[in-house]
């Protein structure tokens, strides 16, 4: 039998380690070319509303995004609750997802996406089965880096896993869900059963409970797709909703009506969308849709792209779902929305809190239409407050 399990084992993690070591390193430098040279002294943005938040985080090399977004959108809900800004930790969050994640993979005997990636529903589900946790208790770095670098424990985990879905002993123990939580242990630390928190003892749950107090069955996951039966539940059939969470089915306008809604009404939004667009700049921080396609752009339209305001494609519900269903539009990252500005033009743009760091032109933050928002949403999550009365009515809310 170890004649079989090992090599299975060594080719998987080879496998995955080519696989996963750069997914997020790719991504962010896919971005690097979508640059102009005079983008921030062409744009004069002025903020109509600006929410309070948490400072701006580094992700690393990690496919974290969700549970950054996802705690930072969490933090503004503490913030907007008049609690103490807390930064919550990401890691925990993202482990408790991974053990969940592993569990049912093997249910599925391997017929499940495997990755760092999550959705929103993840860091929910995760806070109320497992309770949170401050950043500082569990900071995730137990191999002496700065920042997260998961490419090496991720080919470890899902290696380890296709060893075991392989049942080279023909009859699984239970002893696999220790060992890959071990792999976790080695490189995230141990896990924290109780810690100290302003001179007070916390487990995991008490702190949720009495520290963060959010009530998970509080919030709404909405998407938006033609195919789908308004005002209904709908599982997104994308790779990272290994959970089979659902999400409300509403019209297109309704993701950009919901979002003003709530942030008019002081509550922010976590925002889920794809940014493998050459009309998304992490750089200059500006996203939007022009009217011509990249590829029939001359040298000089695409060198001018975020040099200023510049006309856009009206968006409309077939264009955003032939985009989902031809690829263009895919699951690859999240992020906050914070506030809503305008440009010289009295364009209206969402303020954006990345998790790529204080690194852009905006030290941090983006400046996206909504357009963009439009074309290029997968899913939002939002307090049931910040959604509109009528919406929510329609929804059986």
């Amino acid at each position: 039998m170890r004649k079989i399990f090992y090599p299975i084992l060594a080719s998987a993690l080879f496998i995955a380690s080519a696989q996963i070591v750069t997914a997020q390193d790719n991504l962010v430098n896919s971005l690097n070319k979508n640059v102009s040279t005079n983008a921030k002294e062409s744009f004069q943005f002025t903020e109509i509303i600006n929410l309070a938040k948490t400072p701006v985080q580094n992700q690393g090399s990690s496919g974290t995004c969700w549970s950054y977004s996802g705690n930072s959108f969490l933090e503004s809900e503490m913030l907007r609750m008049g609690k103490q800004p807390v930064q919550l930790s990401q890691i925990f969050v993202a482990r408790n997802a991974y053990q969940d994640r592993a569990e049912q993979y093997v249910k599925m005997h391997g017929n499940l996406a495997m990755g760092e990636g999550g959705l929103f529903h993840d860091v929910l589900n995760a806070y109320k089965k497992y309770g949170m946790v401050p950043q500082d208790v569990y900071s995730g770095l137990n191999y002496g880096t700065s920042k997260n670098q998961f490419g090496e424990m991720s080919a470890a985990m899902e290696g380890f896993l296709k060893g075991i879905v392989s049942n080279p002993n023909g009859k699984l123990t239970s002893n696999w869900k220790t060992a890959y939580a071990g792999i976790m242990d080695a490189y995230l630390g141990a896990y924290p059963k109780e810690f100290t928190y302003n001179g007070k003892k916390y487990t995991p749950r008490t702190f949720a409970d009495e520290v963060v107090g959010i009530k998970p069955e509080d919030y709404i996951p909405i998407s938006s797709f033609k195919n789908e039966e308004l005002y209904k539940p709908f599982t997104l059939m994308i790779p990272d909703n290994w959970a089979f969470g659902q999400y409300y089915n509403v019209p297109m306008n309704d993701i950009t009506g919901t979002i003003d809604y709530a942030l008019k009404n002081g509550f922010t939004v976590a925002w889920a969308q794809d940014v493998s667009e050459k009309s998304f700049s992490w750089k200059n921080g500006v996203a939007y849709v022009p009217t011509k396609d990249f590829a029939d752009m001359t040298a000089e339209e695409k060198a001018d792209m975020f040099n200023g305001p510049k006309p856009e494609r009206v968006i409309t519900e077939e264009m955003r779902q032939e985009a989902f269903d031809n690829y263009e539009t895919t699951d690859d990252h999240g992020m906050h929305i914070v506030g809503l500005a305008k440009d010289q033009n009295n364009k209206e743009y969402y303020i954006i809190k990345n998790s790529w760091g204080a690194t852009n032109d905006y030290q941090g933050y983006m400046y996206v239409t909504k357009a963009y928002v439009q074309y290029k949403t997968l899913n939002i999550l939002v307090h049931k407050n910040g959604v509109p009365k009528q919406l929510l009515k329609k929804i059986g809310k």
